[in-house]
């Protein structure tokens, strides 16, 4: 058996609900996405700390892990990334008898996660699963964190590549599914990197509607 991850006298959550969602994402991911996600984790759990937030940190645990399911490609389905994500972790949860209200609340967590200032505005485990992956992902809210912290973080989950990696699949998210980029930050990141691509512009889209005006 694994011996639960301690950082800083803090460790993360070790329940046997907890050790099979590590082990989903273990399946599921990539070693990069693998250890953003439990990165995500790290960092949303140093900033609840920091902060003296009140909230269910196996929730966290769980939404942080769960949160990419949607990139990856057992659990991608037809639509946004976050969505796809939120419903696999969903069917998951439930599969394991984890309470509905809960459920609900990772669903919310998961599929926000993208949404400034929406996710930071709504319960503190859909704040903070949305803060942890900021971190990681664009290095917001880093002055939260201690260098000493992010440093064991990532001396136990290194980067691997993972701006590279993570730049790679959001462009093939994309590329299979353009309607599901229109006006959001996958837009960017498809029409730098994918040559050819055609998202509608929601300019374009606003002005096109069957109105007379």
């Amino acid at each position: 058996m694994k011996v639960p991850v301690t950082i800083a006298g803090m460790t993360a959550p070790d329940s046997e609900l907890a050790r099979q969602a590590a082990a989903l994402v273990e399946r599921a991911h990539s070693k990069p996405f693998l250890n953003h996600v439990h990165r995500t984790w790290w960092f949303a759990e140093f900033i609840g700390n920091r902060r003296q937030m009140k909230y269910d940190r196996e929730l966290v645990y769980l939404a942080s892990l769960l949160h990419d399911l949607g990139l990856s490609d057992h659990h991608a389905a037809h639509k946004r990334f976050e969505v796809d994500g939120a419903d696999a972790a969903s069917r998951f949860l439930h599969a394991h008898d984890y309470p509905a209200t809960k459920v609900d609340i990772v669903w919310d967590a998961i599929a926000l996660h993208s949404s400034a200032d929406i996710a930071d505005r709504r319960e503190p485990e859909i704040a903070l699963v949305h803060i942890g992956a900021h971190v990681d992902v664009l290095g917001l809210r880093m002055d939260e964190i201690s260098p000493e912290l992010i440093d064991d973080t990532l001396a136990l989950y290194p980067r691997l590549g993972f701006k590279k990696a993570f730049a790679e699949a959001l462009a093939e998210v994309a590329r299979r599914k353009p309607h599901t980029a229109i006006g959001t930050g996958l837009a960017d990141i498809g029409r730098r990197l994918v040559p050819g691509l055609e998202i509608p512009n929601v300019c374009d889209l606003l002005l096109e509607a069957p109105f007379e005006s």
